[in-house]
């Protein structure tokens, strides 16, 4: 047991080395943050080529908080499975890409305060899917790494999958009839069949009501302790009231009440 122990000190300072403090941020003149470039409206790159959506409107807000600048952001693309690697290889400093906190991910990267909430839905051809019975004998497409992929992995092992790298991937699977049915976040479900009507999202919620926060490497408590209060900050200012009028609101309509997917101290 006391080797045991001593080995997972071991493992843990290991993972800390060479994870940027606050102040070495600060130096460097930037922050990284991983940010999806495919999943609007929270995160995807515009016809300008920009970094755009609500989880990128929060990073602006750390770089104006640090900076004085909302400019002073490295953004860098992040794959649902690649957002634990990349903050483990200090590829980034935050993780800003609709990450779902969950136990197991709470074991190997440290998540600050959530700001919205989230579960997983499931959306397929006018909405023909409305419980997994109705999966029988039919293939769900699903994202490698979410919650959604996950959590069928576990619970349904004898169901069809077929499994995708990127969400325009995903969601070309299921409009070109390699699948009949997608499992991912209903948050992003909800916006996706706004544009795409002859889906609907049948099962809008499945497995737990979970939370979306932002992710540091594990251990890194001064960059954590810092978001925590910042989102404080953020969240007396309604912050991400406003952050969803402007990149979610457009999308969901009046349809969806805000206090369904914000998550308010």
């Amino acid at each position: 047991m006391k080797f045991f122990k001593l080995f997972l000190g071991i493992f843990f300072a290991l993972n800390l080395v060479n994870a940027a403090s606050l102040d070495e941020i600060k130096e460097r003149g930037s922050i990284k943050i991983g940010v999806f470039g495919d999943k609007p409206p929270f995160g995807y790159i515009d016809e300008n080529g920009k970094n755009q959506g609500f989880d990128v409107a929060l990073a602006k807000e750390m770089s104006k908080a640090l900076f004085g600048d909302e400019n002073k952001v490295e953004y860098t693309i992040v794959e649902a499975a690649s957002r634990v690697d990349f903050l483990r290889a200090n590829k980034v400093d935050v993780i800003l890409a609709n990450f779902t906190q969950t136990k197991d991910r709470a074991r190997v990267v440290d998540f600050a305060k959530p700001y919205m909430k989230v579960s997983i839905g499931v959306v397929s051809k006018n909405g023909d899917i409305k419980s997994v019975d109705d999966l029988k004998g039919k293939t769900l497409l699903l994202n490698k790494g979410t919650t959604a992929d996950i959590y069928f992995t576990k619970n349904y092992k004898d169901l069809k999958t077929m499994k995708f790298d990127q969400n325009t991937e995903t969601f070309a699977a299921l409009l070109d009839g390699r699948g009949e049915a997608l499992a991912h976040d209903n948050t992003l479900l909800f916006a996706w069949v706004k544009s795409n009507p002859e889906f609907k999202v049948g099962i809008e919620s499945i497995g737990d009501h979970d939370v979306i926060a932002p992710a540091v490497k594990k251990g890194n408590k001064e960059l954590l302790k810092w978001i925590n209060e910042l989102i404080t900050k953020l969240n007396s200012e309604k912050f991400f009231h406003k952050a969803y009028d402007e990149t979610i609101k457009p999308i969901y309509g009046d349809s969806i009440n805000p206090a369904s997917v914000l998550v308010e101290e």
